[in-house]
């Protein structure tokens, strides 16, 4: 169906008090799952984040890169082992994850980003100390637990009017290198940036009531009916560490955290721009 140009002009006046509650305001957005891996939703997403970026937010993308690792893994003819579900990462794998994040995609997204007509620069949480860790248990090795933040290097480049892209990675003193959960370094960052949201993809809708009937989505939640809703099992499996990320970025101070489906097109800016939104809103 045409779109008319009376239309256009509607859904332009739709947004704009949303434009104008985003502007100058900082936006985290964290990216990964199926829509990092399908070349269409690719490309949506970095639409809506030039976009977004054009109409005055101060837009920051985090990435991670699980599925890529682990074939890079694969081609290099590395066993991987596994503790309790999770990947043990030696320093080796440690390297091979900078590789990937650092390298690969990371560059992939800069350059998507400034086809679209958005001007980005690439960083890791190893840049400018960003993320600082330790180990977060003896058996998993190279995987980090972040200790502290310093956000100043991200603030410059925003002020600059770039769109910084950060893979997680962190550092400690000794110059080791670790690979760091997307949710949780994305969540501590947007609390170091005293961010006005916090825009979670995911795979699913957001959190329903019963996983199985996707009528039963919980448009808005506080922090204290999140936790209700995890001692009554609602929440299991793993979207709990999810929203332990979306509580955990609300308690440092970022006034609102989205837990959206990345595999919908233009899921950014419909959860941004809209009264309904399409996800899961946090709020204090």
């Amino acid at each position: 169906m045409e779109i008319t140009n009376a239309q256009r002009a509607e859904v332009l006046v739709h947004a704009l008090p949303y434009i104008e509650r985003y502007n100058g305001k900082v936006v985290v957005i964290k990216y990964g799952g199926n829509a990092m891996l399908s070349d269409e939703l690719k490309d949506s997403v970095m639409g809506d984040i030039v976009l977004l970026s054009l109409v005055g937010a101060k837009v920051v993308l985090v990435h991670g890169g699980g599925p890529e690792i682990t074939e890079m893994i694969n081609i290099m003819g590395k066993e991987t082992k596994f503790v309790d579900g999770l990947r043990v990462t030696d320093a080796e794998t440690a390297q091979i994850a900078q590789m990937v994040l650092a390298g690969k995609i990371n560059k992939n997204l800069v350059n998507l980003i400034n086809k679209k007509g958005g001007t980005a620069i690439g960083l890791c949480g190893i840049d400018g100390r960003i993320f600082e860790a330790e180990v977060k248990d003896e058996r998993l090795g190279y995987v980090g637990n972040i200790t502290n933040v310093n956000a100043q290097l991200v603030m410059d480049v925003l002020e600059k009017g770039y769109i910084p892209i950060i893979s997680t990675l962190g550092c400690d003193k000794n110059g080791n290198t670790y690979n760091i959960n997307a949710d949780t370094a994305a969540a501590k960052l947007a609390g170091a940036l005293d961010a006005e949201s916090l825009i979670s993809m995911t795979d699913i809708s957001g959190i329903l009531r019963d996983k199985n009937d996707p009528s039963t989505l919980i448009s808005k939640i506080t922090t204290k009916e999140a936790y209700e809703i995890m001692a009554e099992k609602i929440i299991d499996g793993g979207m709990i560490p999810k929203v332990n990320c979306c509580i955990d970025a609300i308690n440092c101070g970022v006034k609102k955290v989205f837990i959206i489906d990345g595999t919908i097109p233009h899921a950014v800016l419909i959860e941004t721009l809209t009264d309904e939104g399409i996800g899961t809103m946090f709020v204090k």
